[in-house]
């Protein structure tokens, strides 16, 4: 049986994969660092089988990788440790390579875009990166694809724009939608009122399936766009209808966050990315959708009462709030 190793399973990305491979029916490999957390998300999951791997040991890398067909890599990092993607990237082709993986499938970002030249991007667009996370992205990618070129692993990558979701903490509606379940105010990094998009992580899962599997996909470079084009201002809008109160609002810009990442490493990182808030990246994903077939995505609306629910919204506001927005 062909079997699936996700490197990087313990994250919500991972997760979202791993109920996708489990509603197909199909055997895969959770690999992570803490085996406390593989069994907190897998333990009960018929379908995986929960691995343990050391980054910096090429013989455990080689060993997670082993007896697999496709690896589907979501391995992440420090926000201030980016240096760390190619290399870790670097150490699991050699070892994945090494251990007869026929397919990689990396689950990348848009950075190494860089600054958007036109309106509406497509997988075409140049990679110039900006930044040096941009950088590191791009690297990782070249990595990649070199592999794939010199005929030693087939391989792709599919970009994803910001995301959410139920307990999704890395998100830029993360703070507005914590201020909707619990009445506080929201931080949040502004211009808030510019074209953005996310994708909701649940979404995921079932199109990296479907990207993996198909063997047209490897070799190029794929796109999932979010669910149309919103603003931040929209999002509070859907969590204050959902929630039936204003939501308080401290938005920091960029110069408020290099004075708040003077105490922050995190947010001290963000500065440099703050050009996808000004000059969004809006993504086009028709070839993806031409080659996979038709995408379903979750609407704003209904993505943010999932994630309130998950939070502990009260599900009976559930009909008042889809009522209102009728």
């Amino acid at each position: 049986m062909k079997k699936f190793a996700l490197f990087g399973a313990a994250g919500v990305m991972g997760n979202s994969v791993a109920k996708a491979l489990e509603a197909a029916q199909l055997q895969f490999r959770v690999v992570g660092r803490s085996r406390e957390k593989l069994e907190k998300c897998f333990k009960d999951n018929p379908y995986a089988e929960i691995t343990l791997w050391d980054p910096d040991s090429p013989l455990s890398i080689r060993k997670a990788a082993e007896n697999i067909h496709t690896l589907i890599y979501m391995v992440g990092v420090d926000y201030w440790k980016f240096e760390l993607h190619p290399v870790l990237m670097h150490k699991t082709l050699e070892a994945a390579i090494a251990a007869g993986v026929e397919n990689i499938v990396l689950i990348g970002t848009v950075y190494p875009y860089g600054m958007p030249r036109i309106p509406v991007v497509t997988e075409n667009h140049p990679r110039v990166p900006c930044s040096f996370k941009g950088e590191k992205r791009k690297e990782q990618e070249d990595m990649l694809m070199a592999s794939h070129r010199d005929g030693l692993i087939n391989a792709t990558v599919l970009r994803l724009p910001d995301f959410y979701g139920p307990g999704v903490d890395k998100s830029f509606l993360h703070n507005a939608i914590q201020a909707g379940i619990t009445g506080k105010t929201a931080d949040m990094i502004g211009p808030i009122n510019l074209p953005h998009e996310f994708v909701f992580v649940p979404d995921v899962g079932p199109v990296v399936v479907k990207l993996a599997q198909t063997k047209a996909a490897y070799g190029n470079f794929w796109q999932l766009a979010g669910a149309g084009v919103t603003t931040q201002k929209e999002i509070v809008e859907h969590i204050e209808l959902c929630t039936g109160r204003r939501l308080r609002l401290r938005i920091a810009g960029k110069t408020l966050l290099r004075i708040l990442g003077l105490f922050n490493s995190f947010l001290r990182e963000l500065v440099e990315m703050h050009y996808l808030l000004t000059h969004p990246i809006l993504m086009d994903d028709s070839a993806l959708q031409e080659l996979i077939g038709p995408i379903q995505k979750t609407s704003y609306q209904e993505g943010i009462l999932r994630c309130l629910e998950d939070g502990g919204f009260q599900p009976q506001a559930r009909a008042k709030s889809m009522q209102a927005q009728e």
